[in-house]
C-alpha cells in the first residue's frame, strides 16, 4: 500500500480510500451507462456476435470513463490526482487534443 501511495504522490490513508472509492463509483456508473447505452441502440448478446457486441462496448464507454473520473474527482476534492490519470487516459486513447492547454 505504501509504494502505490508513494507512486501516486499521496500522503494520507484518507486520500487513498478516496480515490479507491472515486474508482470503484466510476466503475459501476461506467457499466450502468454502457447497460443502458447498449438497450437504447437495441445491441445484447442474443442478436450481436460477441466480439462486435464488446467492441461496440468499449468504443461506447472508453472515451466517457475519463470525464467521469475528472467528474468524480472534483466531487471528492481529488481533482488534483485524477485530471493528470485521465489527461494521460485520454492521450494514450488518441484523445489528447483536448486538454493541449492544460
Amino acid at each position: 500500500m505504501d509504494s502505490l501511495k508513494k507512486r501516486w504522490g499521496i500522503t494520507s490513508n484518507y486520500q487513498f480510500v478516496i480515490i479507491f472509492i472515486v474508482f470503484a463509483i466510476n466503475g459501476s456508473l461506467s457499466a450502468k451507462i454502457s447497460s443502458f447505452a447498449m438497450n437504447y441502440f437495441g445491441v445484447n448478446n442474443e442478436n450481436t456476435h460477441w466480439v462486435f457486441y464488446y467492441l461496440f462496448l468499449l468504443l461506447l464507454v472508453l472515451p466517457v470513463y475519463p470525464f467521469m473520473l475528472i467528474f468524480f474527482g472534483y466531487l471528492f476534492g481529488q481533482s488534483k490526482f485524477f485530471f493528470p490519470f485521465s489527461k494521460k487516459m485520454l492521450k494514450s486513447m488518441g484523445l489528447g487534443f483536448i486538454f493541449k492547454n492544460y
